[in-house]
């Protein structure tokens, strides 16, 4: 295996640290869709300081990857080469000041919401439906039900690649849809949300109204990655919804291996059980060569996905 092979020389390597550095470590468990294979080393860093100590002393040959709950994330079954990063739960607090609402990049998005809502913040219902941290939503704009980050951002703080730490305005994140203009090796630590007072009953409302749709139109309680591919934006198919496509395209319970599109919604794959990284990666991309060859549209993978993998992606899918 790739971290068995290179564990020992890449541990002698990295700088000391006061968090846990743990060699050849499964990430399977982390991930929604309970694949992939391990880390070549996973850092846990116990605070902003200590992940800034280790970016200054990694050296720059080394690949660095951050996962947060990996609930949009597919990590592929020969594992990931390098150092990957999980922020814990000193990275989780969430502090509400007037309309503002600090927290932690390792804090969950629907706990966000929960905050917003407790202290009478009215702006940020639409986390509740998305199954993430809020490192992740900073990272891709996250959004749901006609709100994204973008909408409710003030500022961030994150740690870029060579340590130093740094606040962020919205000008500098330049997000978009499902994109953040920082370079990939920033690691978010921290965000500023704002809100806008309103009713906390009201609030509440809208929060089960999106926790209803959720519930009817997705499969929550599925191994999922969330929405696999996103809505396109520009050309013939502007405006086009990426599940539509997907049905027209005939692939709704379409197979490979033990990975399914759902029938509920056809922009989620599932594990159904014993799906492989390569199941579901292969019938992702499958559904994208029915859909170009349907419609002539090229989905783009919403599902970021890392790692290295095992096997060829394609084999035999049914439907």
């Amino acid at each position: 295996m790739m971290a068995a092979r290179l564990e020992s020389t890449l541990m002698n390597r990295l700088p000391p640290v006061r968090g846990r550095l743990t060699p050849n470590a499964p990430l399977a468990g982390f991930s929604w869709f309970r694949t992939g294979g391990p880390a070549e080393v996973l850092f846990e860093p116990v605070d902003v300081e200590d992940l800034a100590q280790f970016r200054t002393g990694c050296p720059a040959d080394v690949p660095v990857t951050v996962i947060g709950v990996a609930s949009n994330l597919l990590i592929r079954d020969g594992g990931v080469p390098g150092v990957v990063v999980r922020l814990g739960k000193s990275f989780s607090d969430i502090a509400v000041v007037g309309e503002k609402v600090t927290c932690g990049a390792g804090a969950m998005d629907v706990t966000v919401a929960r905050a917003a809502r407790d202290a009478g913040l009215a702006g940020l219902e639409f986390l509740i439906g998305i199954p993430g941290t809020i490192g992740g939503a900073l990272r891709m704009n996250a959004g749901a039900y006609g709100a994204e980050i973008k909408d409710v951002f003030a500022a961030a703080r994150a740690v870029t690649g060579r340590g130093e730490i740094a606040v962020l305005s919205p000008a500098e994140m330049a997000l978009s849809y499902r994109h953040c203009g920082q370079p990939e090796d920033v690691i978010f630590v921290e965000a500023v949300l704002r809100g806008r007072p309103d009713d906390k009953g009201a609030i509440e409302a809208r929060m089960k109204e999106i926790q209803q749709a959720r519930g009817e139109s997705q499969p929550v309680k599925s191994r999922t990655g969330g929405s696999t591919f996103a809505n396109p934006l520009t050309g013939a198919a502007g405006g086009r919804k990426a599940w539509e496509l997907i049905d027209k395209a005939g692939c709704r319970g379409l197979t490979r291996g033990g990975a399914q599109v759902s029938p509920q919604h056809t922009n989620f794959l599932i594990n159904t059980g014993n799906a492989t990284a390569a199941d579901l990666e292969g019938l992702g991309e499958e559904v994208r060569r029915r859909v170009q060859e349907q419609t002539g549209i090229l989905l783009e993978w919403e599902i970021r996905r890392i790692g290295e993998p095992l096997e060829p992606l394609f084999t035999q899918v049914t439907s």
